[in-house]
């Protein structure tokens, strides 16, 4: 990967590897996976939501809150396995689809190389 895909896209890696584990969910694991899930979903979303908050992008900033509250693992929300499936890949696709839909603005590169 080009240095400049990553100056673009800082939340690509962790996009991604919160996209594998939502996946990942589809096969049997034991509780222990599904509580690591909840920390990393939530500090990944969290992360996306500061990074659009930065970027002016406000769609993206709610949208992962409301993420980052779902999966939160201080106060988590007890839902069936059955339901939680759905969610799971609804919001691996939705990981999936941030890396490529929100990116860093020309104004905001210009920004950090005069810094």
């Amino acid at each position: 990967m080009r240095k400049s895909t990553l100056e673009k896209r800082p939340h690509l890696i962790p996009a991604i590897i919160a996209s594998m584990m939502l996946f990942l969910t589809l096969a049997p694991w034991p509780y222990g996976y599904y509580q690591l899930l909840r920390f990393v979903i939530c500090g990944v979303a969290g992360y996306i939501a500061f990074m659009a908050y930065n970027w002016k992008k406000i769609w993206a900033v709610w949208l992962f809150i409301f993420v980052a509250v779902l999966f939160n693992p201080l106060i988590p929300i007890h839902l069936s396995h059955k339901v939680w499936q759905p969610i799971d890949i609804v919001c691996g696709i939705l990981f999936i689809i941030v890396v490529f839909v929100l990116e860093k603005s020309a104004e905001e590169k210009q920004k950090g190389k005069e810094q």
